[in-house]
């Protein structure tokens, strides 16, 4: 293994548009890398190290999966249930059609269309059902509570029928609060954090505020905001310039609103031993079991009919169709083996687990608009050409 390659791929980032980077590596469950790159502060010229916080957004998301596959196997519930047997207000669900009426949906929300993105939700927070949560939680946003008031909305689709970026793992980490009877972070801690040592947490403390990166925001001139619809895009590369976007993340809505789709603080080491568990099939270093090896199989099956692909497209995630919550490689053409999974985060964390290979990676920068497009399959073709 020479990872001289990766080494210059990550500075060439830092000198192109990114303000600081890291990066871990695991292979066969020992960490053979670890780098940083630029500045964890570029105003103030504070050099990138492995020690800094960030925002991991929607790498989330693994956990959130994976938390819930674990309550799974125990048979707390199957993937076809419908979700009104755990939270009952989504017992009568409703849809908005293009033309503006109303119906009420045909079937109901299941446990599985929580985890592929096909229930029907959107990725906006501005709607009436939040705000109703806001004032029965006194701004608290209690997890179990918000999404409950988020029943009152209207789904974009029936479930089923397409595949949509969304909510849906916010309400997967409120469904596990449900079944578990935990919050979703005291049952991310019992059962993934604190067994493999990992240091991360579901809102801000002083801990992670003084030593977090700085998040920055690349600004294009196409002016796009929005989060999500950024990560989805294709990059600019004809110009641009940087702003500081400060320490807010506006889909954690408040210390007691434990977001399964993008709540996670941590940092790069802390993180990629999750990633070096699951990529060893589910065995942490200690030889302690945290999720059944073919509990990853089924995680890493493409679940996305032809119709539910049409809408998979992001440019990032050619070749790949959707698993349980995971982007899982389904096109050999790529270069990439099979069953590779994985997901990035809007500021630019990124995920890779290749289980027949036992090899894994954890990626951060901090940056909105994060051009996940470019660097996301580079970090990866770079990783498999460094370990030949």
């Amino acid at each position: 293994m020479n990872f001289q390659l990766m080494r210059d791929f990550l500075d060439h980032l830092t000198s192109w548009r990114i303000p600081g980077n890291a990066m871990v590596i695991y292979k066969d469950g020992e960490q053979v890398f670890e780098y940083t790159s630029g500045y964890s502060d570029v105003q103030k010229e504070e050099k990138m190290s492995l020690d800094k916080f960030f925002y991991i957004y929607s790498c989330s998301k693994i956990t959130t999966t994976l938390c819930a596959l674990k309550l799974w196997e125990k048979g707390l519930y199957s993937l076809d249930d419908p979700l009104y047997d755990f939270i009952p207000e989504y017992r009568d669900m409703y849809v908005k059609k293009e033309d503006g009426d109303i119906i009420k949906s045909p079937v109901p929300i299941t446990v599985r269309n929580l985890f592929t993105m096909t229930a029907g939700f959107d990725y906006n927070f501005d709607v009436p059902g939040i705000k109703k949560a806001g004032k029965i939680t006194c701004d608290k946003y209690d997890t179990l509570k918000t999404i409950k008031c988020l029943a009152q909305e209207p789904l974009s689709f029936v479930p089923g029928e397409k595949w949509q970026y969304s909510l849906c793992h916010d309400v997967l980490g409120a469904f596990i609060e449900a079944v578990s009877g935990k919050t979703l972070a005291e049952y991310a801690h019992k059962n993934v954090f604190e067994p493999l040592g990992i240091d991360a947490e579901y809102y801000m403390t002083e801990k992670y505020r003084n030593n977090m990166a700085q998040q920055y925001r690349f600004v294009d001139e196409n002016g796009e905001n929005d989060i999500v619809k950024l990560q989805q895009s294709s990059i600019n590369m004809d110009g641009g310039h940087l702003e500081v976007h400060g320490l807010t993340n506006s889909h954690m809505l408040g210390e007691n609103y434990h977001s399964g789709g993008a709540g996670i603080i941590t940092s790069v080491p802390e993180y990629a031993k999750l990633m070096a568990v699951l990529a060893n099939g589910g065995i942490s270093k200690s030889g302690e079991r945290i999720v059944e090896r073919n509990t990853i199989e089924l995680w890493r099956t493409n679940q996305l009919n032809k119709e539910q692909m049409e809408k998979f497209v992001w440019p990032q995630l050619k070749g790949y169709g959707y698993g349980l919550g995971v982007r899982t490689m389904i096109d050999a053409s790529n270069g990439t083996p099979l069953g590779e999974i994985g997901w990035g985060g809007a500021a630019g964390a990124n995920a890779l687990i290749d289980v027949d290979n036992n090899i894994s990676f954890f990626y951060a920068h901090h940056m909105l608009n994060n051009q996940e497009s470019y660097v996301q399959p580079r970090l990866r073709d770079i990783l498999y050409n460094c370990i030949k």
